[in-house]
């Protein structure tokens, strides 16, 4: 049976976000850890490699396609109640225990893996934004997988959406360098960034650097991306008071108006030692970021359960702007202007000039699919 392995290093090509060195080897800058890559020799990631002096990058394949809402992503205050085109391609430079996309993001790590061929789809650039028209999406969100280490193809991809009209983001763990993110920001909208932990030792367990990421977080705002930072609350791991004011109060001193999400974690993947994450545990969380003085903090992956942390309202009068149910839009009274009708404040984020476009789901109505 092929692996994927196999198949994978049919589907590359040469690659951009990269330096020769005199003796053939080529150091890698798509991520954080900038390997030093000698003739025949992969990254951390496991999808970027030397050949010949050459770093060969993913190209033309797609592991994960679908149209998912924009609040899944998750993003809050970016086209809400908008559809994202969805793609994912395999690997990623973290090892996390609890990975929740580990079918994309760790199977290359199994050199037993035997993960056969129906699971990649080639593919254009051209024919998957055609994909996204027919079904309505206004956003491309490269994600599933770490997009970082697929940057060349995300580009791409995000190069004939742009033609089309659309909005283009990264789901990311963050471990970005400058490099990359200069190559992303021209075609890059918004890009949300998971702040796994504020313990260095805690993120070189997951194989990352705390470093890289707050200054990830600090650069994709200075370039004038709409950010959005997660936090999975995992027990045991970054749920102390301590240490979630830590990432409150870092936020805060990049904008107060940065979205915070901390959500649930559930057992999965290499950690089934730990329950999910309690409730009153995700309260407290949302109140540490608001103590902490950020302007929009919201707990997920538990809907209905803390409703005042699911919806958005105006920071200045407290009015109820967008009222939500998991990725489901109740409710949505922001002008067209993106400001509040009660005071006119004008709310952060990247919002729709058609307001009444916006689709509802209120009870009584068919669910959106």
């Amino acid at each position: 049976m092929t692996t994927v392995a196999d198949l994978l290093d049919t589907l590359t090509r040469a690659g951009e976000l990269y330096e020769r060195l005199a003796d053939g080897a080529v150091r890698c800058y798509a991520c954080g850890h900038r390997c030093l890559l000698r003739e025949g020799r992969r990254g951390i990631c496991k999808v970027r490699f030397n050949q010949a002096g050459t770093l060969r990058v993913p190209w033309g394949y797609v592991a994960g396609l679908q149209v998912d809402p924009i609040e899944k992503k998750p993003f809050y205050h970016f086209l809400t109640g908008e559809d994202a085109l969805s793609f994912g391609m395999l690997g990623c430079d973290f090892h996390c225990a609890y990975c929740q996309n580990w079918l994309s993001s760790q199977t290359l790590r199994d050199p037993a893996s035997d993960l056969s061929a129906r699971y990649i789809r080639e593919i254009t650039p051209r024919e998957m934004i055609a994909l996204g028209q027919r079904a309505g999406a206004r956003v491309v969100a490269s994600t599933y997988n770490e997009p970082l280490i697929t940057a060349e193809w995300a580009v791409a991809v995000f190069k004939q959406a742009k033609q089309a009209g659309m909005k283009c983001v990264f789901v990311s763990n963050g471990n970005a360098t400058p490099e990359v993110l200069e190559y992303l920001h021209p075609y890059l909208d918004g890009y949300k960034i998971d702040l796994k932990t504020m313990q260095d030792r805690r993120y070189r367990e997951l194989g990352g650097v705390l470093q890289n990421v707050l200054d990830s977080i600090q650069q994709a705002h200075a370039l004038g991306l709409w950010v959005e930072v997660v936090t999975l609350v995992v027990p045991g791991f970054n749920d102390s008071t301590d240490e979630l004011m830590d990432a409150a109060r870092f936020l805060r001193s990049v904008s107060p108006d940065i979205p915070w999400h901390v959500t649930a974690f559930h057992p999965d993947y290499k950690m089934t030692d730990r329950g999910g994450t309690p409730v009153e545990t995700l309260r407290r969380a949302a109140e540490i970021g608001q103590e902490a003085g950020l302007r929009y903090v919201y707990a997920g992956n538990i809907p209905g359960r803390l409703a005042t942390y699911e919806h958005t309202r105006c920071h200045a009068c407290g009015t109820l702007l967008i009222e939500r149910y998991g990725y489901i839009i109740r409710d949505y009274r922001l002008t067209a202007k993106g400001t509040c009708p009660q005071c006119g404040t004008s709310i952060p984020g990247i919002w729709t000039n058609r307001p009444e476009s916006v689709r509802l789901h209120r009870p009584g109505m068919p669910r959106r699919v």
